[in-house]
């Protein structure tokens, strides 16, 4: 897996990114939890997301947002991490002219970031939200919410309340156009101590319903 680095608004971002062998292949782009609470690419579950979608065939790139590692730049409170978010897809949709799609991943801080991303792109078709935190940031403005996505969490969250997160996800389950699917993990909290693998199986088979056609309506093209 390359290790690459490329331009964002403050500096150099550090990644780690893996092309797929056809060139139409999608895209999906993996965003780390909370940089101030030792969130980087490396974090477990980014990790084996970053695989997950890997060895389905796409393009794959995770990344430090600015400041960690060896990104430059200082911690800005989720705008210039946004602002990070859309240069690195950028950076890889520049690389792959011929893909069309694109598949975002957040954990947590990342969640939020991913959240604000596909309001942004139209290109994105699908998402994971692992964790969300809607008890901390504002996520208004998914009003509506553009694309079908996963938004899964587990019950015994206190860093996420579960109240608080079905809150979100009644929210976007009332709008039309689209299918949120959510998954509640029992005994799980917002690290998934000893239950990451069942984490990404949830995340796996999510994907792979999607790829089959289940899970999301048809929806209209959206212009840029």
């Amino acid at each position: 897996m390359p290790e690459v680095i490329f331009a964002g608004p403050a500096g150099r971002l550090e990644g780690r990114y893996q092309p797929s062998k056809e060139k139409n292949a999608p895209i999906a782009l993996i965003l780390h939890p909370h940089p101030h609470f030792g969130g980087t690419m490396n974090n477990k579950i980014v990790y084996d997301l970053f695989y997950m979608f890997q060895s389905r065939g796409f393009t794959t790139l995770r990344f430090n947002f600015r400041g960690i590692g060896r990104s430059q730049g200082a911690f800005d409170h989720g705008t210039g991490e946004l602002s990070d978010a859309a240069a690195a897809l950028d950076w890889v949709q520049s690389l792959h002219p011929d893909s069309k799609n694109c598949w975002i991943a957040g954990y947590s801080f990342g969640a939020w970031i991913g959240m604000q991303l596909l309001m942004r792109r139209p290109e994105i078709e699908g998402f994971m939200s692992i964790s969300p935190q809607p008890n901390l940031y504002d996520f208004s403005f998914l009003a509506p919410c553009p694309s079908s996505g996963l938004i899964i969490h587990g019950d015994a969250d206190k860093v996420a309340p579960p109240a608080d997160v079905q809150g979100l996800v009644d929210k976007l389950q009332s709008q039309k156009g689209i299918t949120i699917t959510q998954k509640t993990m029992p005994g799980v909290n917002h690290f998934y101590t000893d239950r990451i693998d069942e984490l990404i199986g949830e995340c796996s088979d999510y994907l792979d319903r999607r790829l089959r056609g289940e899970l999301s309506e048809p929806r209209p093209k959206r212009l840029k």
